[in-house]
């Protein structure tokens, strides 16, 4: 046979077994179609149920996300069979050890990351629209995925934490229960009749909208005592779950008419007091521009 004839040979023998395999090409690609079809539609049918049965809707937005990787999941596999290489991946996998060890090493983060998303799921430390902080990053988080969790900071940045830091480290809800203690200083002369300062401080703070009264009323309390004032430390409560709050405004208005009331009524902070020692004996000149 000379090498025409060779030539011609091969490319009838690979024409014949695309021929074959052009079906189960065909087939595969359509049951791969079919199940993202499927995943897409379970994906809103589960989160509209569960959103409607449920009180926490990052939990019920987390399980439809997964639903639908779940289809995803069974359709690529499935896919591959029909196309006849169910049994070629098994053997690769099964054949290549040191492959199969660098795979799973390069895809351990993402796999960490998802088993998190599961844990924070169903544990639910945070719930959409709290605020957390983690590694100093503050923030209210806005969604949970199968490997990040979204914070949108109070600056406006939008940050996207991995859920294996979330379990790893110490995470800190300031809003879980609904309730967040927000103080201030104020410092007064040590003339001042401090009995008097906490009564006006805390009748201005009952006219603050937004603070709590009742068990979570404000409370003042002597800080420390300076070289030149005593510092008073005021401490209120806000109502997380009300999101037409401020706490940024609320703090504002609560040092603003703290500050006025008391002015009103001669109570005025003192300015930092200076001593000056001429340890020669010197006579001090004071120059003026």
């Amino acid at each position: 046979m000379d090498f025409k004839s060779e030539i011609l040979a091969t490319v009838e023998e690979y024409w014949q077994l695309l021929a074959q395999w052009t079906p189960r090409l065909a087939m595969g690609i359509i049951v791969l179609l079919i199940f993202w079809f499927l995943s897409v539609q379970a994906k809103r049918l589960i989160g509209i149920r569960l959103k409607t049965k449920m009180d926490d809707p990052l939990l019920a937005r987390f399980l439809s996300n997964m639903s639908k990787w779940i289809f995803l999941i069974l359709g690529i596999a499935l896919s591959m069979k029909v196309m006849g290489l169910g049994d070629i991946a098994g053997g690769l996998v099964a054949g290549a050890g040191i492959s199969a060890f660098i795979i799973g090493f390069a895809f351990k983060d993402i796999g960490e990351n998802f088993l998190a998303g599961i844990l924070l799921a169903f544990k639910r430390p945070f719930r959409v629209g709290d605020t957390i902080e983690i590694e100093k990053t503050i923030g209210n988080v806005v969604a949970l995925d199968m490997r990040t969790t979204q914070v949108k900071t109070f600056d406006g940045k939008d940050v996207f934490i991995p859920n294996s830091t979330l379990i790893k480290n110490h995470l800190i809800n300031y809003t879980i229960d609904g309730f967040l203690r927000q103080d201030f200083l104020i410092s007064v002369d040590y003339e001042t009749d401090l009995t008097k300062a906490i009564g006006i401080i805390l009748e201005t703070l009952d006219d603050v909208s937004g603070i709590l009264q009742g068990e979570k009323k404000p409370t003042v309390v002597v800080s420390s005592l300076d070289s030149s004032s005593i510092a008073l430390q005021v401490f209120y409560w806000l109502d997380t779950f009300d999101k037409s709050i401020s706490g940024l405004k609320v703090k504002t208005e609560a040092i603003q008419g703290s500050l006025r009331a008391l002015e009103g009524e001669n109570i005025y902070m003192p300015g930092d007091i200076y001593e000056l020692k001429n340890y020669h004996q010197d006579k001090l000149r004071i120059e003026s521009e």
